[in-house]
């Protein structure tokens, strides 16, 4: 204040200077001050992040190509089966982050920290049980997934190793949501670039044994990946017990609370059988192309993973959103959260559409990164260049879905899920694929269809409000 009295004017940072805190790791209180830069030191850092975790795939499909068709197909057959995984530690996560988020908002650092503490309690427990399933039934899983004997004989090693690192997945996925949902988008986003420089580093060193690293073959990409991911798990611990966030865990905070933990999961297992409903619809499209053979799956595969490489990052624009949404939320501001969430979704339409038009006119060269080879590829960039026309569309689906989410209203999501993809996408991709003769582009074609009906439905929804008095 001057000594008239009067508000000293503060200057707004520039786009440059924004773009450098959002990177470098902000102390913005995101619920005060303009929406757009709160947007842009959110979105920044978790569309980086998510453009990391999609490199993952990408790596793992980019050096696997090199091996043929057949183990292509086994990571796609793989990460397919892995959609359980994801569903859980999805779930979780989404839980994580509206907890943390709506006790941010509330500056009740104190139980944000105990939340985040029950949350990597239950990712521990739920992972040691998935190694242990996927040490033994690899092979098994593989078989029912539809895979041929030879990409059983060939791929049960990566499936094993891939299964058995699963905990590397749950603790990456629910840490960082713990960072986003405080805010600490930055710091989320420089522990994927570190996990992913390992995983590039070593995944061509233990699949072709160069150096003096071991030829694995196939099941070096799981090694490199479980590997890469672990460097970043420790990385996020150090961050959260040494006080260098917005997040500090104490030693006190160490322990069971099983009320909360029961709470956490009761959020959370909507947003499970959310994603449970959407990946067990990717499960039944993957098992319908994969009724045309391995060449028609490794190129749903590869296109798949040119997709995600987009809508990753997508994705984490829409976690801006759910952070944005809980914050507010807690700070007692509904009508910020709302703000947030439509800027969010036009910024991220004009994002995606964007890629979207690239993908159509590119898909090509895009598809030749990946493979050349002469089956694969054609039906690679007609998959590339069909789900790129519902770019618009999951745009809008992903961040509306996000924040109902992030405001605690998980279930009108699972709603619109089951109606959007058991209802209408598996059935449609049968018929089109089947009955109306049109093969792996009816499934394309159903993704599309589908993902387009939940945007038009959550549009609908989101505006009538009812989120806005969601307790957690």
């Amino acid at each position: 204040m001057s000594e008239s009295g009067s508000a000293i004017q503060v200057r707004t940072p520039g786009i440059w200077a924004s773009l450098r805190e959002a990177l470098m790791g902000s102390s913005q209180d995101f619920t005060e001050g303009g929406i757009a830069r709160a947007i842009l030191l959110l979105a920044v850092p978790m569309v980086l992040e998510m453009m990391m975790e999609s490199l993952f795939g990408v790596v793992d499909v980019f050096w696997v190509s090199h091996l043929g068709a057949d183990a292509v197909a086994t990571v796609g057959l793989t990460e397919t089966a892995f959609t359980l995984i994801f569903v859980v530690a999805l779930g979780l996560s989404m839980g994580a982050t509206a907890l943390v988020s709506r006790r941010m908002g509330e500056k009740d650092e104190e139980a944000a920290g105990l939340v985040a503490v029950q949350a990597i309690l239950i990712g521990v427990v739920v992972s040691v049980a998935t190694a242990v399933f996927g040490y033994f039934f690899a092979p098994n899983l593989l078989h029912i997934m539809g895979a041929s004997a030879n990409v059983v004989r060939i791929g049960s090693g990566y499936t094993r190793m891939a299964l058995s690192g699963s905990v590397t997945i749950f603790l990456l996925f629910l840490i960082n949501a713990v960072f986003r949902g405080a805010g600490d988008a930055a710091i989320a986003m420089r522990v994927l670039w570190i996990a992913n420089l390992v995983n590039i580093c070593l995944n061509p060193c233990l699949i072709f044994g160069l150096g003096p690293f071991p030829r694995l073959g196939v099941t070096g990409s799981a090694v490199g990946t479980i590997f890469g991911r672990g460097i970043g798990v420790l990385i996020q611990l150090w961050v959260l017990t040494s006080g260098r966030g917005r997040l500090a865990v104490r030693a006190s905070q160490l322990k069971a609370d099983f009320a909360l933990i029961w709470r956490l999961i009761r959020l959370s297992s909507n947003a499970m059988f959310q994603y449970m409903v959407q990946m067990a619809s990717w499960i039944g499209m993957v098992r319908i192309i994969a009724s045309f053979g391995s060449d028609a799956t490794a190129a749903y595969t590869v296109a798949i993973k040119v997709i995600v490489f987009a809508i990753l990052p997508s994705w984490g624009m829409s976690n801006a959103a759910a952070t944005l949404v809980g914050q507010n939320l807690g700070a007692g501001k509904p009508a910020r959260a709302e703000t947030s969430v439509w800027r969010t979704g036009l910024y991220n339409m004009l994002f995606l559409g964007t890629i979207g038009l690239l993908f159509i006119a590119l898909a090509p060269q895009i598809i030749s990164l990946f493979t050349s080879d002469p089956k694969v590829a054609p039906l690679a960039v007609n998959a590339l260049r069909l789900f790129s026309f519902g770019n618009v569309s999951y745009s809008y689906g992903m961040v509306i879905t996000a924040a109902f989410n992030g405001a605690g209203d998980t279930a009108t999501p699972t709603a619109l899920n089951l109606i959007c993809f058991w209802l209408c996408q598996i059935p449609l991709a049968w018929a089109l694929a089947f009955q109306a003769g049109l093969g792996p582009n009816g499934v394309y074609a159903a993704v599309v269809l589908s993902d387009s009906l939940l945007a038009a439905l959550g549009i609908l929804l989101f505006r009538r409000g009812k989120w806005k008095q969601v307790t957690v």
